[in-house]
């Protein structure tokens, strides 16, 4: 762990293992981080606030820069360490390291842009002055199946608006985001100022954001913990931003590209085999043409081929990251199957000696749904893909929105007034219209109903990490 600006071990000297999720084996270990540590880490990021918030911007654009350096320097090396923890193809891993890198030198740029303003008052002799300040120590805590890229929101916001940091990383990936840490740690940041302790969200989560020096919490994770940790801010009145899960819809309609409506479904439904909180989780599709694109939609499917990402750089898929998804998977499946549904493709474990052991599964197509499923209301957060046909305009807006979850959907068609509807309608934070990567480092990332609070990433997200200050000065 970085504590203080030191290499550590635990206090007590325990370690859990990294399971590879191809494999069922381990291939690594991390300490467990005790009270103490946890306390130690936060005292040490509350030290260096002082300090490092009043640095020039220019020196904080300098030192995310190079971190940034760092980051794509060690990209390949760290990549194959995030492919072997979570199961993504090295491709799709070396990517997430670069994007990683992207969003640092965007924060280092972006905190120029955070202006403050002048009031006119209505009296004489008086001015009202609006400034933004760092708000102290941030908890980050994020989730495994994105873990480099997703701390670096939390890291490149946090240090670039004059905060110090305290990351906690998934119990299951922790091994890319500490090397993270470690490119930004040799960047010279100041002693304190970036530290990463890892464990159990139990004792180093819960520790960490009830700290009384801790002053904002950024969490990225399930809508359930997501509340849990809200509730534990509660006491302090603590600054929060939560993105949690979804129930990501896709809906498409007759007048759309279907080319390009189908290889989106697919990109977005597998990739990272459905291990995405914005994945399209169900398909909506207008009943003219639903069988053409079902009947696309597997035959697509069916051409991803999986494989080990270490030992098949062709693969398009790797295995999913834990049991716990694992088997969340099937049970939706066999629940669906249950209650009606068919499977057109996939919905078993690979074929083959090499697929025995780990958390494979194939990408899977179903119809025959309704919503009385549960892969129709929860988060499935795998491969599996529900395709359902609609009449109306109005029914596809209903039913998309029939759950408690916000975070995006997506909308193919080519009828203006139908994108304007849609763009208004949808209940969830990010719409992406004839595409299907609504995430985008430049704008903010937010969360509706039980999808989220705040947001991360954009100048909005910037601002999550400061305080806004009112100064009224009489001149007379």
């Amino acid at each position: 762990m970085f504590i203080d600006g030191e290499w550590v071990e635990s206090s007590d000297g325990k370690y859990q293992y990294v399971i590879n999720p191809a494999t069922e084996e381990p291939f690594a270990q991390f300490p467990l981080a005790t009270e103490k540590d946890v306390d130690k880490a936060v005292r040490a990021a509350y030290r260096a606030f002082r300090e490092w918030s009043k640095t020039s911007l220019e020196e904080r654009r300098k030192l995310l820069r190079s971190a940034a350096d760092n980051v794509e320097k060690r990209a390949n090396e760290i990549a194959r360490l995030l492919t072997r923890e979570q199961g993504k193809p090295l491709k799709q891993a070396e990517d997430e390291l670069r994007n990683a890198a992207y969003v640092l030198r965007f924060f280092a740029e972006e905190i120029f842009r955070v202006y403050g303003e002048i009031i006119p008052l209505p009296v004489k002799n008086y001015e009202s002055r609006v400034i933004w300040q760092p708000i102290g120590v941030v908890a980050a805590i994020t989730p495994w199946n994105y873990p480099v890229q997703l701390l670096s929101w939390k890291v490149g916001a946090s240090l670039a608006a004059g905060c110090t940091i305290v990351a906690k990383p998934p119990s299951y990936t922790p091994i890319s985001p500490i090397k993270f840490i470690e490119c930004v740690a040799e960047a010279g940041f100041p002693k304190g100022a970036v530290n990463i302790v890892t464990g159990s969200g139990k004792t180093v989560g819960e520790t960490l954001v009830t700290h009384p020096l801790v002053r904002k919490v950024s969490f990225t994770g399930s809508t359930d913990v997501g509340k849990r940790i809200m509730s534990l801010c509660a006491s302090g009145l603590k600054r929060i931003t939560l993105e949690l899960g979804g129930h990501t819809p896709m809906i498409v309609f007759a007048d759309c590209d279907l080319d390009k409506a189908v290889k989106g479904a697919v990109r977005r439904s597998y990739r990272n085999m459905g291990q995405i909180c914005n994945a399209i989780s169900r398909i909506y599709v207008e009943r003219p043409i639903f069988n053409e694109f079902v009947e696309r939609f597997v035959e697509e499917t069916k051409k991803l081929k999986i494989g080990d990402p270490l030992q098949d750089p062709n693969a398009d898929l790797g295995p999913m990251c834990n049991k716990e998804t694992f088997d969340k998977v099937i049970e939706h499946l066999e629940d669906a199957v249950k209650k009606g549904a068919k499977i057109l493709c996939g919905g078993k474990r690979p074929e083959g000696e090499r697929f025995k052991k780990g958390y494979w599964f194939e990408p899977t197509v179903i119809v025959n749904v309704n919503h009385d499923m549960l892969i129709m209301q929860e988060e499935t957060f795998g491969p599996v893909k529900p395709v359902m046909p609609f009449d109306t305009v109005e029914q596809a807006i209903d039913w998309a929105n029939s759950t408690r979850y916000g975070l995006a959907a997506y909308v193919y068609t080519n009828n203006y007034k139908t994108i304007n509807i849609m763009s208004t309608e949808l209940e969830a934070g990010n719409i992406g219209i004839n595409n299907v990567d609504v995430s985008t480092t430049e704008a903010p990332y937010p969360g509706w109903k039980e999808s989220g609070l705040g947001c991360d990433l954009g100048r909005e997200g910037l601002k999550h990490y400061l305080e806004i200050k009112h100064i009224k000065t009489f001149y007379g």
